[in-house]
């Protein structure tokens, strides 16, 4: 019979309290029964070695803060609002957002998107509203009833943050915030925010600097007004010959400190896209076909290449929860190697600083042979998505004048996706002849059907020859069996014959053994 434990009599007050705070913080986190009594760190080590992805899942985890039901927040409305824009610290929000087209499941499925933004950034949602009007307000946004109603909600719930569904123009968010006493921010703002803290790279972090700054530089100014313009030397003042005059203001100032910083950046990317275009370079020689893999914010592309290679990417249920791209190697069932590439997620309305600063990342679509264009099949509205990715990579070929490669869409999630959307999407693909596969990547269904797609595909860019190699040349034996398809191999006098299916580049290379 185990023994019940008593909390000790000596225990003050404060430490109870503090003990029962503690364990109400981190209830979530508590050792289940079942592992009691036994070491985690030494069994874990003990059994499969964890994967990079769960390692940065963890690390991320240990970092984030705890809110859900707690107390424990910043009272940052007593606090004078000293806070960086680019150090957002985002607590209790309210979110809120203008109805201006489409049904009411299309703009509560936006505000749904909105509040899954919010809590990755860390925020806890306790409230949202929209609006509907034909166009936003050009000095509240909502219009000044939806404002007072806001603000008896703001004081009502204690918020510390407004979350707007659009861009803010400065002078809407300055109206705001005196009218609200809280900061406000915009979408484009919290996206930026989940940028800074899943930037991993040297690059990635230098590329959502820039883009932070170069959003910030007309919205330069600070909570409170500790950032408005100051007077200067004053006109007709005493100051003498050349210091009379307005002088420099300190909203000039610090344009100024942004506009040497954001030249750095450049400078600093610059540097980098050498080293990049070095590496893209060797790929390119390389007769590996590439695959991206591209598609809306966790529409699963991470989980895809999981499943694909067992690469043991970080996987998480949440938005732009991986920033840095991740190349790995697979086999097919052929035999095949193929190279395969997850890029950024993207979003509807992506801020268009992030377009041009993660242009570089996406310049793996452009020069891939395939894209996987992966598509949420559990959202209410997955055609939605696919448009909002096809208008950001039609962005992206325009500046850049290369062209999107050919495509086959994937259809993730289909074990927790809506019979009916999922029908729908069906009748849509089936109008359009594009090319679609149905998959799950959390139970494997579908994947080999799409493994036989890519296989097909990429037949399509082999040519088809028979080579008789001397048996002095095993060396292009070992290259065909690596980078092509062998049908059939069969041992003559004078060598190897082997049929094969192989890049076309190769075959060129290797017509002087080509008998067929």
């Amino acid at each position: 019979m185990t023994k019940p434990s008593y909390r000790s009599s000596a225990l003050s007050g404060d430490q109870a309290a503090h003990d029962e705070l503690l364990a109400e913080a981190f209830r979530d986190h508590a050792v289940p029964a079942e592992d009691a009594g036994r070491d985690l760190y030494v069994d874990d080590i003990a059994g499969a070695a964890p994967t990079t992805g769960s390692l940065d899942l963890a690390e991320r985890n240990s970092f984030r803060r705890v809110i859900r039901d707690t107390e424990i927040r910043a009272e940052e409305q007593a606090d004078g609002y000293e806070v960086e824009y680019r150090k957002l610290r985002l607590e209790q929000v309210i979110l809120i957002g203008v109805w201006t087209e489409g049904t009411t499941a299309e703009v509560e499925a936006n505000m749904n998107e909105l509040a899954a933004l919010a809590e990755t950034a860390g925020a806890n949602v306790v409230e949202m509203l929209y609006q509907k009007r034909d166009k936003p307000d050009p000095g509240t946004y909502i219009g000044s009833g939806k404002v007072g109603e806001l603000k008896d909600i703001v004081m009502a719930t204690g918020a510390d943050t407004v979350v707007c569904d659009g861009e803010l123009s400065p002078g809407q968010m300055v109206a705001l915030e005196e009218a609200l006493k809280v900061k406000v921010i915009d979408r484009t703002m919290l996206i930026l925010d989940i940028f800074a803290q899943h930037a991993k790279s040297k690059e990635g972090k230098a590329q959502v600097s820039l883009a932070q700054m170069e959003y910030l530089y007309t919205r330069t100014r600070g909570w409170g007004g500790n950032l408005s313009r100051q007077a200067g030397g004053r006109a007709g003042s005493n100051g003498g010959v050349g210091l009379r005059g307005p002088g420099e203001t300190r909203i000039e100032a610090d344009r100024r400190r942004l506009r040497s910083e954001m030249a750095k950046l450049r400078r600093e990317l610059a540097g980098m896209k050498t080293a990049r275009d070095v590496k893209r370079a060797q790929r390119q020689r390389s007769t590996i076909p590439k695959i991206a893999i591209a598609g809306y914010t966790n529409a699963g592309k991470s989980s895809l290449i999981n499943v694909m290679t067992d690469a043991g990417v970080l996987v998480e249920d949440a938005l732009f929860a991986t920033l840095d791209p991740s190349t790995r190697k697979a086999e097919l069932a052929d035999g095949r190697s193929v190279v395969l590439t997850d890029t950024v997620g993207f979003v509807r309305h992506l801020p268009t600083q992030l377009v041009e600063a993660f242009k570089s990342t996406l310049e793996e679509v452009a020069g891939a042979d395939l894209m996987l264009h992966v598509v949420d099949g559990s959202d209410p509205f997955p055609l939605k998505q696919i448009k909002a990715v096809n208008e950001v990579l039609a962005e992206i070929t325009r500046d850049t004048g290369e062209e999107i490669p050919p495509e086959i869409v994937v259809v993730n999630k289909i074990d927790q996706a809506d019979p009916v959307v999922l029908a729908e999407l069906r009748h849509a693909f089936a109008d359009s002849g594009r090319d679609v596969v149905f998959v799950s990547a959390r139970t494997g269904e579908g994947i080999s059907e799409l493994e036989g797609r890519i296989e097909m595909f990429l037949n399509t860019l082999d040519a088809h020859v028979t080579l008789l190699v001397p048996y002095t040349r095993g060396d292009i034996i070992s290259r065909l069996h690596e980078e092509g398809t062998v049908r059939s191999e069969d041992y003559k006098e004078e060598g190897t014959l082997i049929d094969v299916r192989l890049p076309r580049i190769l075959a060129r290379q290797y017509s002087d053994f080509v008998v067929s």
